[in-house]
C-alpha cells in the first residue's frame, strides 16, 4: 500500500501476483485483519503519524506486530538545511508547510505509537551514510525529494541555487569520489496487546 499511484504502479508490474493498494496511511479502515504490519522508508513521508500509528494499530490483530523503518531525527539535515540556507539567500520565502518531512526523534515516535496502543519493544535511532550515485548526485536527489521545497523558486534560477548547494556541501559529504547522504534512520517494533 502507498499513497502515490506511480509507486503502486511500478509494484503491481514487478509483482503482478501481489495486491496492492492505493491509499493513505492516515485513512486506513482495516479493523483487526492483520497479524503484521511492516513499513520502509515511508513514514517520514506522513507529517501527521497520530492518525496513520492509529490507524496502523486498529488494523492489527491482538498479538499483532508493526515493524518500521524510516528517516529519524537529523535525516538528510546537512543537505535540508543547506538547500534552505539557499533559497533564503537567494532571497526566496520557504514555505515551511512545503518541507516534506516528519523525522522524529526515537522519544518523540515512541510516544506516539505509545498513545495509539502499542506496547514498543524496540527503538533505535542510528547514522545510516548512503552512497548516492554519480557526479549529479546531490542534484538529482533534490530534483527527486526537493520539488515542494522549490516551488518558490523560478526555473531560471533552479539550476543556480541547486549548483551552489552541491558546492557547499561538498567537503562534508564527498568522500573517495562518491557523494554519501547524511541519512539517520529510526527502526521501531510495537505490539497490539
Amino acid at each position: 500500500m502507498d499513497k502515490s499511484a506511480k509507486m503502486i504502479e511500478q509494484a503491481r508490474s514487478k509483482y503482478p501476483t501481489i495486491e496492492f493498494l492505493v491509499q493513505d496511511a492516515t485513512e486506513l479502515a482495516f479493523q483487526h485483519e492483520f497479524d503484521a504490519v511492516f513499513s520502509n522508508a515511508a513514514l517520514h513521508w506522513i507529517k501527521q503519524p497520530k492518525p496513520a500509528l492509529t490507524c496502523i494499530y486498529n488494523s492489527l490483530k491482538k498479538g499483532g506486530r508493526f515493524v518500521a523503518e524510516f528517516g529519524g531525527k537529523g535525516n538528510v539535515q546537512a543537505i535540508s538545511d543547506e538547500v534552505i540556507h539557499q533559497i533564503e539567500a537567494e532571497g526566496f520565502t520557504l514555505d515551511l508547510e512545503s518541507f516534506p518531512w516528519f523525522f522524529p526523534s526515537i522519544a518523540e515516535y515512541s510516544s506516539l505509537m505509545e498513545q495509539a496502543g502499542f506496547r514498543v519493544t524496540f527503538a533505535h535511532h542510528f547514522d545510516r551514510p548512503t552512497p548516492l550515485e554519480g557526479e549529479s548526485a546531490i542534484k538529482n536527489w533534490i530534483d527527486m525529494f526537493c520539488g515542494g521545497m522549490l516551488a518558490g523558486v523560478p526555473e531560471s534560477r533552479k539550476a543556480g541555487l541547486i549548483a551552489k548547494v552541491e558546492t557547499n556541501l561538498k567537503e562534508a559529504l564527498y568522500k573517495d569520489g562518491s557523494w554519501i547522504g547524511d541519512y539517520k534512520r529510526i527502526r521501531v517494533v510495537g505490539y497490539k496487546e
